[in-house]
């Protein structure tokens, strides 16, 4: 593990310097849990400027606060100066620190007790000032000192507690609790970006239903998904679903996620987000236009917390499409290809899985259109034109709308295998459409 390598070489220079220097925070907690680390933090005594002239290729990412990005060819990890912070005033970022020397000041300042842990690689000793090896052991998620004191200072803490919550199946101790739900509104003022990594994180690295249920009990839910919030006691035709009301179907496809993208969780979570608005009764329960809903809520999330225009195109397509999987055994062989050749495909018909496994179980239409999929080569799917707008041309039609109904003819004659060759496409369109 190249961070990792790189990490203990930082930590040696700095101690041959005459440096305290400690691996840190989540890095650690993983490392007493078995995890695998995504990235290995450094604290130390020594102050920025010293840093950099002992790492000469390193950069400041944050002077203020006396953070240093030490690189090598490969890698890079972060170096801090210990610190204790002082005066939030904008939910995020302390108005001033003070560099420290003793580490238990600077694991003060953090959020939670398995997250202010510190290792000392020369002997393996675990620096525990909070107990935070206790609160590993106990599953337990705990804000460090005054749970008040902490969200207060960086709003962002109450979507991390969730999802430390959910990713490691641990309780919310309950004082740290109560104080998320009575703060939970300042999750409002967090800007949509972070907002948006944290709730995706939720949503990807495990017990998504578990972090999905949390932000409903402390009150997040209302605050950043209203529109998925209202799935709750919208009822179902028990015919179609025996298990429950929108909100319940959901979490159900939420806790089949395993380490999904990003566009595929979400695809979970929103794919019936139009129904509390279509929801009527008539000969049964019906959600008449829930799909197109749907896909106008889906935009409007996803824009509203700032995704990628393509990830935007994506969940609104999984949206889209969703229901389309009941209609594959009666559709034709050039709308059943069209179907396949969706663009990642495979996340339309993960999705369709998670929802039918969280309904009535009816594989059926799931196993035609995955055996069609791995029937069709690319060239079934999307062949090359047989004919193009300039041969239309040559061939005396006029440009126009006329031009785009002449070549889905061609193409659906194409997919349905009835013609084969350029000939038989010039001849289909004589006949069809005469000049």
């Amino acid at each position: 593990m190249e961070s990792e390598a790189l990490a203990r070489r930082v930590i040696a220079k700095l101690r041959g310097a005459g440096h305290q220097a400690y691996l840190v925070g989540g890095c650690v907690r993983d490392l007493l849990l078995g995890v695998k680390p995504k990235d290995f933090d450094i604290a130390t005594d020594a102050r920025p400027d010293r840093i950099m002239d002992l790492f000469p290729s390193s950069g400041r990412v944050g002077a203020h606060f006396g953070v240093v990005l030490v690189r090598d060819v490969f890698d890079q990890v972060e170096v801090a100066t210990f610190r204790s912070d002082h005066d939030y005033l904008d939910g995020r970022h302390p108005e001033f620190v003070r560099f420290e020397s003793d580490p238990k000041e600077d694991v003060l300042r953090r959020d939670f007790t398995i997250n202010g842990l510190m290792l000392d690689t020369e002997t393996d000793r675990v620096l525990d000032y909070v107990d935070g090896q206790g609160d590993l052991q106990r599953g337990i998620i705990r804000a460090i000192g005054d749970p008040n004191a902490r969200f207060r200072e960086d709003h962002l803490r109450l979507l991390r507690a969730v999802r430390f919550a959910a990713r490691f199946g641990f309780e919310i101790e309950p004082a740290t609790f109560e104080a998320m739900r009575r703060d939970h509104a300042l999750i409002r003022a967090v800007a949509a970006e972070r907002v948006r990594e944290e709730l995706v994180r939720i949503l990807t690295e495990g017990g998504a239903r578990r972090g999905f249920e949390l932000l409903d009990a402390s009150g997040m839910l209302d605050d950043l998904l209203p529109e998925v919030a209202r799935m709750k006691g919208v009822e179902q035709p028990p015919q179609y679903h025996p298990e429950g009301d929108v909100w319940n179907h959901t979490l159900l496809l939420l806790e089949q996620l395993d380490h999904p993208t990003p566009t595929l969780a979400l695809g979970a979570l929103l794919h019936d987000v139009g129904k509390p608005d279509t929801f009527r009764i008539a000969d049964r329960i019906r959600f008449d236009g829930h799909v197109e809903e749907g896909v106008r809520l889906a935009h409007s999330i996803m824009t509203r917390l700032r995704f990628s225009r393509e990830e935007i195109e994506q969940v609104g397509a999984l949206v889209e499409n969703h229901m389309r999987f009941k209609d594959v055994h009666n559709m034709k062989e050039s709308t059943l290809k069209r179907f396949l050749r969706l663009p990642d495909f495979e996340e339309h018909l993960e999705l369709h899985r998670l929802d039918v496994m969280s309904s009535n179980k009816r594989l059926e239409n799931y196993e035609l259109a995955k055996r069609k999929l791995a029937e069709y080569s690319e060239k079934h799917l999307q062949p090359e034109p047989l004919v193009t707008g300039a041969d239309l041309i040559g061939m005396g039609y006029q440009p126009g709308p006329q031009f785009s109904r002449i070549l889905a003819m061609v193409e659906d004659a194409q997919l349905e295998g009835s013609i084969q060759t350029r000939g038989e496409a010039i001849n289909l369109i004589r006949d069809t459409f005469p000049l």
